[in-house]
């Protein structure tokens, strides 16, 4: 039995990953801190010198394929949705597959709600759509970002860099860009689209 096979709950699981979250986000030298009770709009608080990012934090292990639906959507019985006003970041974590995607909330909340998302750390998405999300596995510098700078984040194509707007290269072999953490990604363009600090 896998070790997160023997969480009795969801929230039992979720409060896992929420650690899991500020240890990492610790690692990196960003403060971190939790919103008393349950009933906070965000789950984890980021600070990086001045700045502070409100952090929505959601785990999966419902592997499909070669990727993991990972639920967005509000679990409390009494929240409807999230607010683009109340939260700036999503981080989702693929549990089995030890893989953060650290992802913008304006693309999660694009259409005015949360909804389930893929996300494919293990092999290469059969749709397209879905490498709007692989450019952020791994994107930890993006907890450098102001609350302004994220507020302007809109779902782009799965070619661009939404560092840079530029187009990506595509793969010669499958005709789809290359999948990459957000550090190999950074090589991949010139990154510094307004980076406040780097860890």
């Amino acid at each position: 039995m896998e070790f997160w096979q023997r969480f009795t709950t969801r929230k039992q699981q979720g409060e896992w990953v929420e650690l899991q979250f500020m240890a990492e986000a610790a690692r990196r030298r960003f403060g971190v801190n939790r919103p008393w009770a349950d009933m906070g709009p965000y789950d984890i608080g980021v600070e990086c010198g001045e700045n502070f990012l409100r952090v929505q934090v959601k785990g999966t292990t419902q592997q499909v394929g070669g990727g993991y639906r990972c639920q967005m959507r509000p679990k409390h019985r009494h929240r409807q949705t999230y607010f683009p006003n109340k939260i700036d970041l999503f981080a989702a974590y693929a549990i089995p597959a030890n893989a953060w995607y650290i992802i913008p909330a304006p693309i999660i909340l694009a259409s005015g709600a949360a909804r389930d998302i893929m996300i494919c750390p293990i092999a290469p998405p059969k749709k397209k759509a879905s490498y709007c999300y692989e450019c952020y596995r791994e994107a930890w510098e993006l907890l450098t970002q102001t609350r302004s700078d994220l507020a302007d984040f809109k779902r782009q194509s799965h070619t661009r860099d939404w560092r840079t707007g530029q187009s990506l290269p595509m793969s010669t072999e499958s005709g789809q860009p290359p999948l990459c953490s957000g550090i190999e990604y950074l090589a991949w363009q010139i990154p510094q689209r307004r980076m406040t600090r780097r860890h």
